[in-house]
């Protein structure tokens, strides 16, 4: 690994039970910024260890996942084994799970049991509808997640409607976003931590961080601006905007206003079809019939241009459009590049890779792989510590 620089969070220790990208994303993102994260899982291994995508037999999900972590394998549903994790807990400053009720229960994990046997403890649970949802809501996945937020439909927006509505969003996007706020208000807390001496627990709602993350389509209707519907276009921003191919690839147009119109018409050139168009149509004359016919004669002119170099020049001529990288895209996008976003390390099984690096860069503490994500039981020993 490359990164040897002593982390923002090191002497810090974080003890995982969590067994979903949801919980173990919010731990991975403690211990890229140097946290000592030991990764409690059952006997059999996490689940993530057993999802795909592979590589060479091994889960990349769970590779990335759990980068920086140790692991301990534990039958929680045995006594004897909780009380060696009992006895973990005692030495560290945070727990982040991701189970429902009924399983903390069973493993004496529950908020008011922690909160009891360790008040100093900082306790962070991720669940899809938080702690107070009827059970049946508790253990549902992803995919419901995404839906109940809305982002199933608004991901991307101004999807064909007569495509189904999950299309763009990514597999685990709840599970990242509820572990990004997850991480940030457990830093919050150890900070309190360190300062009064006082754990607290934290209650992550994936569905509610979904909510949070909307934009300002709501916001119209919550101001009576737009009426509430639960129709599939409801969440869309409106115009003629959409995906749109071209010659290696897709780019993205979002277009609202007789400037975007203006811009757009000087990219292209004037071409002749554009003079059936009003200039402020895209304010008061953007009726169904004038958006096909837009889409029609907008689609044949990108189907002849690269969608690098098309979007750097309407960029520049204020034309909001952009390229839709796709994976191989991305290691070499010049931004990210620039940033050295993506971090070269070894993996015992993969060989050299690059992990995704964080979106932040940190001058005296900088974010970074240093270990990758451990076999299983591997630090047995930190039972004993």
């Amino acid at each position: 690994m490359t990164q040897t620089t002593a982390g923002a969070l090191a002497g810090l220790l974080i003890v995982e039970t969590a067994e979903r990208p949801a919980g173990e994303y919010t731990g991975k993102l403690l211990a890229d910024l140097g946290a000592q994260v030991i990764k409690v899982e059952c006997p059999k291994g996490a689940p993530t260890r057993h999802m795909g995508p592979y590589h060479k037999g091994e889960s990349t999900l769970f590779a990335y996942l759990n980068t920086n972590k140790q692991s301990v394998a534990l039958a929680l549903e045995d006594t004897g084994e909780q009380a060696l994790l009992d006895r973990l807990l005692a030495r560290a400053h945070g727990l982040v799970d991701d189970h429902s009720e009924a399983w903390t229960q069973r493993s004496g994990l529950s908020p008011d049991h922690v909160a009891r046997r360790h008040p100093h403890l900082v306790h962070t649970i991720v669940t899809p509808f938080g702690q107070d949802a009827p059970q049946d809501l508790q253990v549902l996945r992803s995919v419901n997640v995404i839906n109940a937020g809305g982002w199933g439909y608004h991901s991307p927006s101004e999807a064909p409607p007569d495509k189904p509505p999950l299309k763009g969003a990514g597999r685990f996007l709840p599970d990242y976003e509820a572990g990004i706020d997850a991480a940030m208000a457990t830093m919050a807390s150890l900070l309190r931590l360190r300062r009064c001496g006082k754990g607290q627990f934290i209650d992550i709602s994936e569905v509610e961080v979904q909510l949070n993350r909307a934009d300002a389509v709501l916001g119209r209707m919550l101001a009576g601006e737009a009426d509430p519907s639960v129709a599939r276009t409801a969440y869309d921003m409106g115009g003629p905007g959409t995906s749109f191919a071209c010659i290696d690839g897709h780019v993205f147009l979002f277009m609202t206003t007789s400037l975007h119109w203006k811009a757009l018409c000087g990219l292209m050139g004037d071409p002749d079809w554009s003079r059936n168009f009003r200039q402020d149509w895209l304010e008061f004359d953007c009726t169904p019939a004038n958006v096909a016919a837009f889409r029609q004669n907008f689609a044949s002119w990108i189907a002849l241009r690269h969608k690098h170099a098309v979007t750097v020049a309407a960029q520049k001529a204020g034309v909001a459009m952009v390229p839709i990288n796709t994976a191989a895209d991305l290691p070499v996008h010049e931004q990210f590049v620039h940033r050295a976003f993506f971090q070269p390390a070894d993996h015992p099984t993969f060989g050299p890779v690059a992990y995704p690096g964080a979106c932040y860069r940190m001058s005296a503490t900088p974010a970074g792989v240093r270990a990758p994500a451990p076999a299983l039981g591997a630090d047995q020993g930190e039972l004993s510590a």
